[in-house]
């Protein structure tokens, strides 16, 4: 057991480092001095989102880009609560989701492709709001580099609450690993609030083609699709005029469907990089876990058992801390109660997402 966990903590420190040095290679990006000439166009899936999309209508309406270089497509996956459109400056068009398959954000994003007119797609979510300048500084990485798909950040608006941290803490990790994969050549994840790509690639890939199945995945499963065709065209956009902001859960039920969710996915990666890194992870997760309870219950080993915990939680927050300082200039709290209690948190969803069902938007789905 005791060799076990010393092989696996070792690979794990290994991969978290690869992650850490990735990260700082790649560097930011943060040029919006070129003429904006790149043309947009938003897909916003939502379902029951009254609430929140005047949110980002509004912070589209603040965008420091030419209303008549980007228009916004909305698509309704059959809503409870009506959404009903104001009067508004910015092309905006309303369409309904049309459901094929077991994916219903897949559907809503397959279903506005035809009627996109522009060269470039971005796709985010109805309860984010973007900066003023993210627009303008894609426009200038367009300009400027040989891509077909950007890969940008997204962070949480947080309260101060040990709920809404942990999920901060956690999207830092996430951003830090999705950063630091492409630093080093292995990018493999991305996050569908804060996602750009040609209409002509999403055509070259089949869309979502032989993973529609899955409900989950938009991003993920498209990214790694264009990563297996053209690498090199596939970049992460490092500025912090770009982040997406979203709203946190208020309920820890809901934080783990979500995470589930999130997880579900994993074993169907294309990236055996990412299925190698996952499972490194989760093993080192699983070590923590038992030598936690070793320390506890026997005592035994107690100075190795205390360096092999204390090295992990302090390499994890090198990454967290390095990627939270980007997202993030809030004072990060409850880092070290968060450390502790993830390993058991992470398990518990990987566990379920093997064989669990997950609630998202008021439907069940299933692996």
């Amino acid at each position: 057991m005791m060799f076990f966990t010393i092989i696996i903590s070792f690979l794990y420190f290994v991969a978290i480092a690869l992650l850490i040095y990735g990260f700082t290679k790649i560097k930011n990006y943060d040029s919006i001095g070129l003429k904006p000439k790149t043309k947009f166009t938003i897909i916003v899936p939502f379902r029951n989102e009254a609430k929140n999309l005047p949110f980002l209508l509004d912070s589209f309406s603040r965008l420091n880009y030419p209303n008549d270089l980007f228009e916004v497509l909305l698509v309704d996956d059959e809503s409870d609560d009506k959404f009903s459109l104001q009067t508004s400056k910015l092309k905006i068009q309303i369409i309904n989701n049309n459901r094929v398959s077991n994916s219903p954000k897949k559907d809503a994003i397959t279903t506005a492709i035809p009627l996109v007119k522009t060269d470039w797609i971005i796709t985010t979510d109805a309860d984010c709001t973007v900066p003023e300048n993210w627009l303008l500084t894609l426009d200038n990485y367009i300009q400027t580099h040989n891509v077909t798909m950007i890969a940008g950040a997204v962070t949480y608006d947080c309260n101060t609450t040990f709920l809404h941290q942990f999920q901060q803490l956690d999207m830092a990790s996430l951003q830090g690993a999705t950063i630091g994969s492409f630093g080093i050549g292995q990018g493999f994840m991305c996050n569908g609030a804060n996602l750009a790509y040609t209409k002509s690639l999403f055509t070259a890939l089949n869309g979502f083609d032989g993973n529609d199945k899955i409900a989950s995945g938009d991003d993920v499963f498209l990214l790694q699709k264009a990563i297996n065709r053209a690498p090199n065209e596939v970049h992460y956009l490092k500025s912090k005029n770009t982040i997406v902001t979203t709203q946190p859960l208020n309920n820890w039920t809901a934080l783990f469907h979500q995470r589930v969710r999130w997880a579900s996915k994993t074993s169907s990666y294309q990236s055996s990089f990412g299925k190698t890194l996952a499972t490194i992870v989760f093993g080192g997760s699983i070590s923590w876990i038992i030598m936690f309870n070793i320390l506890l219950i026997t005592g035994k080993y107690k100075l190795i058992i205390l360096l092999f915990l204390l090295s992990k939680m302090v390499i994890d927050s090198v990454l967290i801390l390095q990627s939270n300082r980007f997202l993030n200039s809030r004072k990060t709290s409850y880092l070290l109660l968060s450390n502790i209690l993830y390993p058991f948190f992470s398990v518990s969803v990987a566990l379920y997402s093997l064989f669990g069902k997950y609630e998202w938007k008021g439907r069940q789905f299933t692996k």
